[in-house]
């Protein structure tokens, strides 16, 4: 197997997929950690592992890495099986998060960065212009924070450097295990909506572990949702997971406030009606158009208003009102059998 095939440079290798067939984990006193599991993540997408404690998640992405070893199955990397690669050798190609960042104490921030592309032999220069290259990408100003040392930093900035030491070596794949859990839910937010910025720029395949499903809505293109022994329930789109689940446990899970939560991730766009030409637009409660139809709801709410202008650069164009939150949209409605499929 090519050592470079999972971290070629440039535009055009940026994200790798990953395909799961049939893997498992069984120790060796029996117990079964994860059955049959087959999972399959497009390049430059971002899949969500969700589930109870103890549905193997955390598991799983560690057979991706190779800090499990899967006891049957195949993990590909852009269809190479990772099993053919030194495992440490593999684990410099892939970038890992984990829920308490693990930054090396003793190191300033440049140095915890370029851990990874130290160990691949790159030159000192090239090191610290990397690493000051991804603290400006993760909005911390390499002058002020680049000589000082993790006790310094708050919770949230030391998660930032976390992901940017994990960017270092610009690999394929991301994993990141509850990488926000170990923040207060005002960071937290802050930080998801960083992360998704970040993800737009830098196009990595991510694969996620969480156990908050407001998280999994916000920051997955695709969310599977597992039940203990690692069986896969669904594994679908956020909208579609939240409004055609496949069965009465993945129901149960994402909850029954899954209508609010599907709001966040419907674009207000197509809810639009347009504004009469001389209306009067003033008093209304305004949203950018690019938001929805959540942001749309919270509008309404905080104003009692029963409608909102969407702008864009400030230039009104558009109403949502309250009757279109109500409207199931038509990308949801799914065929639920082939005759349907059909028609």
């Amino acid at each position: 197997m090519d050592a470079t095939a999972i971290n070629e440079p440039g535009p055009a290798r940026s994200a790798a997929s990953i395909t799961l067939e049939n893997i498992g984990k069984t120790y060796p006193d029996g117990t079964v950690a994860v059955g049959d599991f087959s999972l399959e993540v497009g390049a430059g997408d971002l899949a969500v592992l969700i589930g109870p404690s103890g549905c193997g998640k955390s598991t799983i992405l560690r057979m991706i890495n190779r800090l499990i070893e899967p006891t049957s199955g195949r993990i590909l990397i852009d269809g190479q099986n990772i099993l053919d690669r030194n495992p440490v050798e593999l684990r410099r190609h892939i970038g890992y998060v984990i829920q308490n960042v693990g930054l090396f104490p003793h190191q300033n921030i440049r140095t915890n960065i370029g851990t990874v592309p130290r160990l691949l032999g790159w030159d000192k220069k090239k090191i610290n212009e990397r690493a000051d290259e991804l603290l400006e990408l993760v909005g911390l100003d390499p002058s002020r924070y680049a000589k000082r040392y993790p006790h310094e930093l708050s919770g949230g900035q030391r998660q930032r450097v976390g992901v940017a030491r994990a960017l270092a070596a610009d690999p394929l794949v991301l994993l990141m295990d509850e990488p926000f859990s170990a923040v207060d839910p005002i960071a937290r937010g802050r930080l998801q909506e960083e992360f998704l910025k970040l993800q737009a720029t830098v196009r990595k395949t991510i694969v996620l572990v969480t156990h908050d499903i407001d998280e999994a809505v916000r920051l997955g293109d695709r969310i599977a949702v597992l039940a203990e022994g690692g069986r896969l329930l669904q594994y679908a789109p956020p909208a579609e997971l939240l409004s055609r689940p496949d069965s009465v446990a993945v129901g149960d899970f994402v909850g029954a406030d899954r209508g609010i939560r599907r709001l966040a991730v419907t674009p207000l766009r197509p809810a639009l009606r347009p504004v009469e030409e001389g209306a009067a637009t003033d008093g209304r409660p305004v949203v950018e158009a690019d938001g929805t139809l959540y942001d749309a709801l919270a509008a309404m709410l905080a104003a009692d208003a029963t409608e909102v202008l969407a702008v864009e650069d400030g230039r009104p164009v558009g109403l949502v009102s309250r009757a279109a939150l109500f409207d199931v949209p038509k990308a949801f409605d799914v065929p639920t059998n082939e005759a349907e499929a059909a028609v």
